[in-house]
Formats: C-alpha cells, structure tokens, sequence
C-alpha cells in the first residue's frame, strides 16, 4: 500500500481542495454580488464620487487663493518697508518716499483686509502717518488696529503706547492718560513699566506731584530691573524734595517753639519799651 492509497490521507487531502474550492467560489460570488450593486447604484455612486472631487477641488483652490492673496500683501509691505526705512538726508526725498510708502500701506491694507499679516500692514500705516504728523489719521488706525486686532496681545501692547503718543501730540492729554491706563491691562503687554513711567510723567506736568509719586513708586516696585525704574528713582527724589519745604511750611509750631501768647518766646529779647526815658 502506498502512501497515497492511505485512506487517512486521501480524506485529508480531499477535504482541502474542497474547502480551497469553496471559498474561491464565495469569493467570486461576492464580488460578483459588487458588480451588480454597483451597477443598480452606478448613478448614486457617480455623484457621491462627483461631490468628493468637487470638495478636492474647492479645498485647493482656496488654499491657493489665500496663498496668492497673502504673497501680494506681501510684496506690497516690503515695498512699502523699503520706502520707509530708506529715506535719504534730502528732506523733500525722504518726505516723497514717506508718502509713498503711506500709499502702499493703504493700498496693501484696503485690497487684502483679512489676510494673514494685515494686521503688521495696519500697524506700520499708523506709524508712518504719525511720522507725517498726521495724528488724526494716526490715531484712526490705531483704533481700528484695537478694535480688529485686539486678539495679538503682543502687538497691542505697542499699539496702545503708540496711541498714546499721537494723543499727547495731538494736545489730548486726557485720552493719552486713558489709552496709558489701558495698556496696563493689556495681559503679556512687556511695556507696561514705560507706560507707568509716562503717567507718572504727566501726573508731574499736570502740578500733582502727588499721583506722579505713586506712579514712580509703583513703577520701582513692580518692576526694579526697568530702566525706566531708575528714572522713576531720581524723579522721586526730586519732587521729594520739592515737597519738603512745603510740608515744614505748612507744619503747626510748637508751643516750645512759638512762646505763649503774650510772652516773648525763648532766648528773644524783650522789646525796647516805648515810655520816655526819665519818666517814672
């Protein structure tokens, strides 16, 4: 008998090629059964695969159109940058490239508002304005930074010391206060010690020597390391002295000091009587 002609193995074997057959058979069963529900759904599919591609397509193509958009305002703010970082020492040429750089900021400003870097854009037209002494406008843009691009904190911090610069040259010294007062509830603002120092400053101008001392006073305490805080330090003193002499003029004397009334005081000589010498 052969190895073959087992009857275990043979059974085995069998059984194999039936199972093998079997699932090839599923198998090509099913994906008959695909292609036939395919077919009845050629239709649904054709559009579900449609909608897909159309997705694709819109999806790029407003990746590409930021894209654009953002490389334009681009180009406009170096061209801009450039004009007004390189101002040469003939004050009609550096006031000709002022001016257009001003232009440029506007236009990249107007045409691309909601881009990415037009908040930069915004901030660098305020400054130039203000450069032109044109603080109404300056101020304009400041405000409009603040109210759009309230969110970059980092950048509002400047903003607001910016703003506060056009109002007082602006003579709006009360809005300067306000707008320096706001900046130091700015959170992460890294110049609030100069805008302590800025009010302590027109506290002084404004003859209150008093709010300015605690202003500076402030300032040195919150942050010791400025260099405003040094500043703030010999203003301190200075207006410490100068109120000095006020307090001890305005001090009440002492008994001791001034003598009861009607009696000479201490080591005062007594008045030269006013009878007639010789007479009794």
């Amino acid at each position: 008998m052969t190895p073959d002609s087992a009857p275990g193995m043979a059974y085995k074997i069998r059984t194999e090629s039936k199972i093998r057959t079997l699932d090839q058979d599923q198998v090509l069963s099913r994906i008959d059964q695909l292609w036939i529900v395919l077919e009845r759904r050629r239709r649904d599919v054709f559009i579900g695969v449609s909608l897909v591609l159309l997705a694709a397509v819109i999806v790029v193509g407003v990746i590409w159109y930021d894209h654009a958009r953002t490389e334009a305002l681009q180009d406009l703010d170096r061209q801009a940058t450039k004009l007004y970082l390189d101002r040469p020492t003939d004050p009609a040429k550096a006031d000709e490239n002022l001016k257009k750089a001003i232009e440029l900021y506007r236009k990249a400003y107007g045409e691309y508002p909601g881009v990415s870097g037009s908040d930069l854009v915004l901030y660098k037209l305020a400054n130039a304005l203000a450069q032109t002494n044109d603080f109404k406008g300056a101020i304009e843009a400041y405000l409009q930074f603040i109210a759009k691009f309230g969110v970059n904190k980092l950048l509002l911090g400047m903003v607001y010391q910016r703003l506060g610069y056009a109002y007082l040259l602006n003579k709006e010294p009360e809005q300067a206060i306000k707008t320096f007062t706001s900046l130091l509830d700015v959170p992460g603002a890294l110049n609030k010690d100069q805008a302590m120092f800025e009010l302590g400053k027109m506290e002084e101008a404004r003859s209150r020597p008093e709010g300015a001392l605690a202003r500076y006073q402030d300032l040195m305490k919150a942050y010791p390391n400025s260099p405003f805080a040094g500043e703030a330090s010999v203003r301190v003193k200075a207006l410490e002295a100068k109120m000095a002499p006020a307090s001890a003029t305005a001090a009440p004397q002492t008994p001791a000091q001034a003598g009861s009334p009607g009696l000479p005081a201490p080591n005062t000589p007594a008045p030269a009587s006013t009878e007639p010498a010789g007479k009794p």
